[in-house]
């Protein structure tokens, strides 16, 4: 068993006990996983000088779309002139990724894993739902299953062109047809639970559908208005609600009584010119939250946790303590995971290397990339040096 020490950390974040900081550590890393929180100075096969840097776990990005082909810039470029999102704009990359090859669609997928490793994302979950036909899901499913286990089906992402005025006839082929090509290759399904997208009803029978195939069950809800998806999310026992842009006192008070994870998006409602959720006031009422990026190609082109974090302090008026554990194990609770988002002993050792004294840098300053290094599974994956 080869050991290394990551030495010389002048404030590690472990998250044990709310942040759970410690001064002048060393994280002794055995194998792929923590063994031991030491003083600095500690002895390992190998060492890795931290500087007197912050050391953080690596975030845990639990809300992606890495899998598509084409480019939506123009469509960008006319939201920031004042046209209003619409869940429809999805449609237009699902020709582009219907067209794409499995090898082409892996390559797509790996740069866009690369720029998170840069980006300190040590754990994703990657989405389907831009082929919207078995095989392109399938496919697409497949191709995410080579960067992460945690690969969900969101066949249910929209109603394709070709069954327009024949949604119900959709949501059957994803609850029967695809749902069973696709299956086998994920952890858990997801439904676009909004006005211009899926019904209350049809997203109820989308989640049961997985739910009987042995998937866990997560939601996009209530995006673009108030709705029905996170009262769903929460009856249903769903793992997360994502978005969560706009809760009434009901869905607050559902999902602060629940296990659900209300995963805020922040950096979409920049892309899309919403308004921001008020996770102050879900925080202040004990909901569980977490933070991820949604990269994607119309709503949220960005692998940046540390934007999305700014986007949270400022916006959503979190404090900095909450932004950081939100995208590292509020996370991996959104994920259901005991093994990442965290540096005690036994975890997983993913972590991420600050270019900075203290994680209050990542909103002190916007922009700047303070990544200096990436740490996944007991190995460097990247850094600013190479």
């Amino acid at each position: 068993m080869s050991s290394l020490a990551i030495d010389n950390i002048g404030l590690l974040v472990t998250n044990d006990e709310s942040l759970g900081m410690v001064r002048d550590a060393a994280l002794i890393v055995e194998d792929d996983r923590i063994a031991a929180v030491e003083r600095a100075g500690a002895q390992a096969d190998r060492r890795i000088d931290a500087g007197g840097r912050c050391v953080i776990p690596g975030f845990v990005d639990s809300h992606t779309h890495l899998v598509f082909a084409g480019d939506r810039a123009d469509e960008f470029a006319a939201r920031m002139a004042g046209e209003r999102y619409s869940a429809g704009g999805i449609r237009v990359t699902t020709d582009a990724t219907r067209a794409a090859t499995a090898d082409e669609l892996a390559a797509l997928t790996e740069s866009r894993r690369r720029e998170g490793l840069r980006a300190g994302i040590t754990h994703v979950e990657i989405k389907s739902g831009y082929g919207l036909e078995t095989e392109s899901e399938q496919r697409s499913c497949e191709v995410a299953a080579r960067f992460t286990d945690d690969v969900t089906f969101l066949g249910a992402h929209v109603v394709p062109a070709e069954y327009d005025g024949r949604q119900d006839e959709y949501v059957e082929l994803v609850c029967g047809q695809m749902l069973a090509a696709c299956a086998p290759h994920s952890k858990w399904i997801d439904v676009f639970c909004e006005e211009g997208a899926f019904d209350e009803q049809q997203s109820r029978a989308v989640l049961e559908a997985g739910r009987a195939a042995g998937l866990g069950l997560r939601v996009h809800a209530n995006q673009l208005g108030e709705g029905p998806g996170v009262q769903l999310a929460v009856e249903m026992g769903a793992a997360s609600a994502d978005h969560c842009t706009y809760l009434s006192d009901k869905d607050i008070e559902a999902l602060a009584g629940s296990e659900t994870v209300a995963t805020f998006l922040p950096a979409t409602d920049f892309s899309t010119r919403e308004q921001y959720p008020d996770a102050r006031r879900a925080i202040d009422a004990g909901v569980s939250v977490a933070l991820a990026t949604n990269t994607n190609p119309g709503s949220s082109y960005t692998t940046s946790m540390s934007f999305c974090i700014a986007l949270a302090v400022r916006d959503l008026r979190m404090t900095a303590e909450e932004a950081l554990r939100a995208a590292t194990l509020g996370g991996a609770r959104a994920l259901r995971r005991d093994d990442i988002g965290h540096l005690a002993p036994g975890a997983r050792a993913d972590v991420t290397i600050l270019d900075a004294p203290s994680y209050t840098h990542l909103i002190y300053r916007p922009g700047v990339p303070l990544i200096a290094a990436t740490i996944a599974a007991g190995e460097p994956v990247w850094s600013d040096r190479q």
